[in-house]
């Protein structure tokens, strides 16, 4: 395993590469006691002075390429990443993702940066650094987290913690008077970069607070904070307390005409169901009806039948003209002819024609005697 040289160093003192010469003294080995990456994600990440590397064995200076193949088997290779995490978001943690998986066996490191020294060189937090020191403590990537890191980092910094890479996006980062803080990292071959996520950023959040000021402070008053916490003044806390009972007008008339259009709906299925049985029974009623009384209808028939049953029963049927006749007995004698019937009686014409008449009929009734 090639071993660090003393005198293969930059001129910032942090050395640039290992040497290929083997070590002028023999040095009994001494195994590797670094603290290895967490197996498991029950607690949060310990704090670098509550589990600093106490390790003995000599620190030999590793590649990019011999990392990435495992190098070395018997401790992790310590990679550094460091910020703000002021309002820790997803962006935060995909960086911390790619430098904890920028090789097979990775123990992350994480420098946050004090509150004095962001103030200093970069610009107010909103979040305080204990709390943003418990942000990344959180964080599934992270190993362990230095709390007060530097600015820039020194040979010294490097060397107290054993870090062999540093891991942050490729863009040059400009800040105290340096057009680049981590140029002496890249000469010296320790950096490894990492992608930005597009999209998301501290910054970004913040600008959209501002822009949406009024709407953030409107939601903070409805919730019950003071004017006084929001920074508020009189007129403006007035005017957003008014905002929010328009607001609650209008969601009371919405939430009236969605119900009144459910209402409505409900109505409409209904008086289609109801159409569409009515429909149903008017069809079915026309048709029996149809049935019934239709050109062949059975109520047609009926009636027909019925109509022949009483003009048989009022009309009795006649005898035939030529009726056979029948055998007369020789004992009795043939029935009489009524020839006083005439078909039509005329009045008689004087009393001597009506005395005639009456004559006339007794006769007949003694003959028949």
């Amino acid at each position: 395993m090639p071993v660090l040289s003393t005198d293969a160093e930059s001129e910032t003192g942090i050395p640039k590469s290992p040497s290929n010469e083997p070590p002028s003294e023999t040095m009994e080995e001494i195994e590797h006691t670094c603290p290895q990456p967490r197996l498991t994600l029950t607690a949060p990440a310990p704090f670098a002075d509550e589990t600093s590397c106490q390790c003995q064995a000599p620190h030999e200076k590793l590649t990019i390429a011999q990392a990435r193949l495992g190098t070395p088997v018997d401790r992790p290779v310590r990679v550094y990443a460091d910020g703000i995490f002021d309002l820790f978001h997803s962006g935060h943690a995909r960086a911390l993702m790619q430098a904890k998986t920028l090789f097979p066996n990775s123990y992350l490191l994480v420098g946050v940066c004090s509150d004095d020294l962001t103030h200093k060189f970069k610009g107010f937090t909103v979040m305080n650094e204990a709390e943003r020191y418990e942000a990344l403590r959180h964080c599934r990537y992270v190993d362990e987290v230095i709390r007060d890191a530097p600015w820039t980092l020194t040979p010294e910094f490097l060397e107290k913690h054993k870090i062999d890479f540093v891991a942050h996006d490729d863009i040059p980062y400009s800040s105290a008077g340096s057009d680049d803080v981590y140029k002496h990292i890249k000469e010296a071959g320790m950096f490894v970069p990492t992608q930005r996520t597009e999209g998301i950023s501290t910054s970004d959040i913040i600008t959209r607070i501002v822009r949406d000021y009024d709407v953030y402070a409107r939601r903070n008053l409805q919730r019950g904070y003071t004017a006084k916490e929001l920074n508020v003044s009189f007129i403006n806390e007035k005017k957003y307390r008014f905002q929010n009972q328009v607001d609650k007008m209008k969601e009371k008339v919405k939430n009236v005409e969605e119900r009144s259009k459910e209402f409505v709906n409900r109505v409409e299925e209904k008086s289609h169901d109801l159409i569409q049985k009515w429909e149903e029974k008017s069809r079915e009623f026309i048709g029996n009806f149809l049935e019934l009384f239709g050109p062949d209808g059975a109520w047609k028939q009926m009636f027909q039948e019925r109509s022949s049953r009483m003009l048989q029963a009022l009309s009795p049927k006649q005898s035939p003209v030529s009726s056979p006749t029948r055998s007369r007995s020789p004992s009795r004698s043939p029935s009489p002819t009524f020839a006083w019937l005439p078909a039509k009686a005329s009045p008689p014409s004087s009393p001597k024609a009506a005395s005639a008449s009456l004559s006339s009929m007794s006769e007949g009734d003694e003959d028949e005697k």
